[in-house]
Order: structure tokens, then sequence, then C-alpha cells
């Protein structure tokens, strides 16, 4: 594994464990080079998949990119880190499982939205917003209101 630091070639792995879900492998490394410390994640990726994007253009799935438009959803919300890590983890096992090498963009934008509607409904609507483009705020309260995540308003009497 090449340094992040200096670039060089190779490290050493001081320490492996599971991480918290079991999903992934945690290896702390050192360079010998520069004497730099970081960590690497190991998972199982079952096949290659391809994203086909609504232009048509192909690109391969990113899991840190699905990991960082969560990570924007969910910024500020009262979410545990671990079940974030575990939602992403179960969205691309599902991507994964779906037997399919290309995906259309618009089933993991999907995938994500159902995901995220289960672990914060803030988070939810910012993915959604973001996602489905809206442009005023008749939008937001169009979706909500379809959502039936809106609850009437209070009188003041």
């Amino acid at each position: 594994m090449r340094c992040p630091f200096c670039g060089h070639a190779e490290s050493q792995v001081k320490d492996s464990r599971p991480s918290e879900d079991g999903a992934a492998i945690r290896r702390r490394r050192l360079c010998p080079e520069c004497g730099g410390r970081f960590t690497t994640f190991e998972r199982v990726q079952l096949r290659e998949l391809t994203i086909v994007k609504r232009s048509g253009r192909r690109t391969p799935f990113d899991r840190d990119k699905l990991a960082r438009s969560v990570a924007i959803a969910i910024r500020k919300r009262p979410v545990d880190p671990e079940q974030v890590e575990r939602t992403i983890s179960a969205i691309v096992r599902q991507l994964e499982s779906m037997g399919e090498t290309e995906l259309p963009s618009s089933a993991v934008g999907e995938l994500v939205m159902k995901h995220l509607k289960q672990l914060d409904d803030v988070a939810y609507v910012r993915y959604a917003s973001v996602y489905r483009d809206f442009r005023e705020t008749q939008d937001f309260a169009k979706f909500l209101g379809e959502e039936g995540l809106t609850e009437p308003a209070e009188s003041n009497r």
C-alpha cells in the first residue's frame, strides 16, 4: 500500500482487526520511509459496478463518493457514525446483489433515499432536494406533502 504522505511504494501493517459491523478489515499501517501512520479498510467486492449517468456516460461505482454524499446529507444531525457506515455498507451490498454490472444512477439515488428515510428525515429531505433538483420552496413543500413529512399547522388560539 502506497504511503499517502510521502508516496513510498510499501508500508507495514502494524494492526489488523474487523470493523464494528464486520463488513471490513481495518488495518493500521506504518511507512518505513517517513514514519507516517495511516489506516486502510479492506472490503469484499462482489462485482465491479458501473454507473450509467443520465447523460449516458459510464463511470465506475465509487463507494467513497457515496459516503461523501451521505455525509453531506447527515451533516450536523444526531446520527451515530457507525449507523451511517452500516447504512452505506447495506446500500453497496444491495447494489452488488442486484445482479447487474451496469446500474442507472437513478437506481443508486432512489436506494440512497430509501435508506436515508429510515436513518433521518432531515438527511432524507436534504439528499432529495439535491437529487430531485429542487428549485423553489414550493418544490420542498410539495415533496414534504407527498412524503407525509409535514404536520398540519397549529392554530394560535
